[in-house]
Formats: C-alpha cells, structure tokens, sequence
C-alpha cells in the first residue's frame, strides 16, 4: 500500500490513453468486489485518499454493489459526506451512517420468485437456491453455505417462499441459484431464456452463481433513481465495474471504464479502460478527474 502522503502522480493506463473525461462530475458510482476492492477485500490507502479528495471536491461517491447491507463492513469506514450505497444488484438503498439501515426496497414479488424456482428446476436440475431478505439469507441444504451468516434457515426453496413462513414479512430482496456443473454464462443464459419473464438476471461469482432480481430492478435502475432524485443527468456520471451485473450501470453512464481485469461483456460494454482492481484503477482515474477539473 501507498501512504496517502506518498500518494502516486496521477497516471494514464497505456489501455485508456485515448478515454476523454467528462467536462463536469458530480458523482462516481464504483462496484466493489473486483473494482474498487483488491483481491483481499481491502480499501488501499490510495483509494481511501481518491474517495476523501473527490467528496471534497463535490463529487458524490456511490457503492453500488450486488453485497447485502450486512456486508459493507468493508467500507463503511471510507463512507464520507452522503453516506448512501446501493447494494443487492439495485434493490436496497443503504444508509451506512446508520448501520446498514434500509432506506428503500425494490423487492422480488415472491409468485415470481416461485415461478423461477420451478423453471429452473425443470429447465437445469440440479439447481439449489438461496434466499436474500431484508433480514438476512437462507437457503437450501444443497446450496453452497454461507460461512459469514451462520443463523441460516436452511429448507427448500418452496417453504422459504411461502406465506407462512416465519419471515414472509420480509421482502426478498433476491433469489440466488447455483449450479454445480453449468459454466457460469451458459446457466445465465439459460435462466434468461427459461424465465427471464419472471425476473431480473445477472451474475457476478465466477462460478455458475446467479444473482435473480425483480423485473426492472438492477444497479442501473436504482443509481439513475438515485441521481434523479439529486438533479445529476447521466453525463454527470462516471461508473466503474468489472462484471456481468454492472453492464447496464456501465451503459447508462455518461463515462464507464471497464477495470483491466474485467469480463468480456463489460469490456465490450465499456469504451474506456483503467488498470486492475489490484493496482487500483479508481483511485488512478479519480485523481485524473480531479487534476482535469483543477486545470
């Protein structure tokens, strides 16, 4: 890590020499895992000082993450003067000032999310299921346990999504399914094409992990909600991100920059580039915003 008083010059990655910077940012919306996080699921200290210099500049900086609310521990402590994140793929808005606490929910109708359920089943047997809620995941005995939520209900699919379950009061935020043998584009495409009526997919896992929202509900929805409701037009905008789940965020954007280490599509949705989340690609294209915006 770099001290934030030995702070690198700003730096041009030899892939984004030809990228043009916004005239005018008034908010950075950043992915997190594989983009503004490093491998370790640390915030260096170069990062933390671009992400404290751009709110002082007047930059909003948004998280905009497929992460629960429970688990933005990893930079609750970088949050500054807005304190707002959107987590789950679009379908919370967080305020982590207040631990985590929700603030808007875009649910998934739970007849949708049962009719996905049953369509996957027909259409990749084999698929287990878990399930995100306003008060934390529960899932099937099949599916790939979550270590870091240990009070699990664990039970099929089917009574998780019943009205009578103990926690039907709670919205489901997203339906989660994995697959043990599929490849990981080829079971999202399969999804897409087997319910893609029902809900929202994407994924962001390297394994055959996808992430099932409501219909409309992405990371795109809720940031241009979000911007909306601040008077910042999506030219204003400059998102970062790596993978399947941030492509309709990227798209929106007025500027998009695809980390060095970043999936095909997003690469292929993205017209500017920055180096890896390792290396820490935010941080090198913040402090170029703002060396631009001082000039």
């Amino acid at each position: 890590m770099t001290s934030a008083t030995e702070r690198p010059e700003p730096q041009t990655p030899e892939s984004d020499r030809s990228a043009s910077l916004p005239r005018r940012v008034r908010l950075i919306a950043t992915d997190l895992d594989g983009t503004l996080l490093r491998d370790d699921k640390s915030v260096s200290e170069r990062t933390v000082a671009a992400l404290a210099a751009a709110e002082q500049a007047g930059i909003e900086v948004f998280f905009v993450t497929g992460r629960p609310a429970r688990w933005m521990d990893v930079v609750s402590d970088h949050v500054h003067g807005h304190g707002l994140a959107i987590c789950a793929n679009g379908a919370a808005v967080v305020d982590l000032h207040r631990d985590g606490l929700i603030l808007e929910v875009r649910p998934l109708e739970r007849t949708d999310a049962l009719a996905v359920v049953e369509a996957l089943r027909t259409a990749a047997p084999g698929t287990s299921f878990a399930v995100e809620l306003t008060n934390g995941i529960h899932y099937e005995p099949e599916y790939p346990p979550f270590h870091l939520d240990p009070g699990a209900t664990v039970a099929a699919a089917e009574k998780l999504l019943s009205p009578d379950w103990a926690s039907a009061d709670q919205p489901v935020l997203k339906l989660l399914a994995h697959h043990p043998r599929l490849t990981p584009d080829a079971f999202l495409a399969l999804a897409r094409t087997s319910a893609g009526d029902h809900a929202f997919f994407t994924r962001s896992s390297p394994t055959a992990l996808l992430e099932i929202s409501g219909l409309g509900v992405s990371k795109a929805a809720t940031l241009a909600h979000c911007c909306a409701q601040r008077g910042i037009a999506p030219e204003e905008v400059v998102a970062f991100g790596d993978m399947p789940n941030d492509v309709e965020m990227l798209t929106w954007a007025g500027t998009s920059y695809a980390m060095a280490n970043a999936h095909p599509d997003v690469l292929a949705a993205t017209s500017a580039r920055t180096v890896a989340n390792n290396e820490d690609g935010v941080a090198v294209v913040i402090e170029q915003i703002l060396a631009a915006q001082q000039s």
